[in-house]
């Protein structure tokens, strides 16, 4: 009984009842579904960068690239103002996830503000880069990791922050490598049956990892950053290409990568018919 006043008192809090009814809205919902296909989108953007510095080409091959690719195109303004919409919903969407009611443990909740609420900052983040890109600006995310990774290590214990953001970064990108190899993205979509699902399956597995490589590579360049005080190592995706590029047999290894990324984004797009909104 104590367990459920405590639940229907947290139900009956105004701001908590507004997220509740804002995530069973059928537009928010048909809202958060085009935010998938806008990062689906973008993902294929960021494949074909990659897969073009692969082979010699020297532009950024990360979110603020991709956004000036966009931007360089016919109608291109009208297309950045259509992901950041998208991104921006996608990304209120998990902050819903993260904080509207729900019957959970209290370490449960916790758990989901930390996971759902962190990719929501970073989908509005980007939406609003992409809103940026159309108004004109041209960011560039390299520059700017490098000049925050800069500042940070000013402070007196800047080092052990940088080297703690590289470390959950790290952490994130081993946790994608998880998700695509254990297929437990399947708790997030309807699989459909038959080859469909099959090749959906394939997808999520290439692209899951493929990214948690890469976030893996950012994050312990961020490290080394942290570790030598030197900022110009720290970087974003672009950063992450051009250290798998200096590799041995780098150019090809890129371009795996970049297939990869294509995978994900295709995945992400079928994952917008196929999300479990209810989840």
């Amino acid at each position: 009984m104590g367990h459920g006043t405590a639940y229907g008192a947290e139900v009956s809090t105004p701001a908590r009842a507004a997220a509740r009814d804002a995530e069973a809205n059928p537009a928010f919902r048909v809202a958060a579904r085009a935010g998938y296909a806008a990062n689906g989108i973008l993902h294929l953007l960021i494949g074909g960068l990659v897969i073009a510095v692969g082979f010699g080409a020297t532009q950024d091959s990360d979110q603020t690239g991709a956004f000036r690719a966009v931007a360089a195109a016919p109608l291109g303004a009208a297309a950045l103002w259509a992901l950041a919409v998208g991104l921006v919903a996608l990304g209120a969407w998990h902050l819903l996830q993260a904080f509207a009611p729900r019957h959970l443990s209290v370490w449960r909740r916790i758990g989901r503000i930390f996971t759902e609420a962190p990719q929501g900052l970073v989908f509005v983040a980007i939406g609003l880069v992409s809103a940026s890109v159309a108004l004109g600006a041209r960011p560039r995310a390299e520059q700017a990791a490098e000049d925050l990774s800069q500042g940070v290590l000013t402070w007196p214990i800047g080092g052990f922050v940088l080297g703690a953001v590289g470390l959950a970064v790290a952490g994130v990108g081993i946790g994608f490598v998880w998700m695509g190899l254990r297929r437990s993205f399947h708790s997030k979509v309807r699989t459909p049956a038959g080859p469909g699902g099959f090749a959906l399956t394939v997808l999520g597995v290439v692209g899951f990892v493929a990214k948690g490589v890469a976030l893996l590579i950012v994050g312990v360049l961020v490290v080394v950053a942290a570790v030598t005080v030197e900022p110009d190592t720290a970087g974003g995706l672009d950063g992450a290409t051009a250290a798998v590029v200096a590799l041995p047999a780098g150019p090809v290894l890129a371009c795996l990568v970049g297939v990869g990324f294509l995978a994900y984004g295709v995945f992400t797009v079928f994952r917008a018919r196929y999300a479990r909104l209810d989840a």
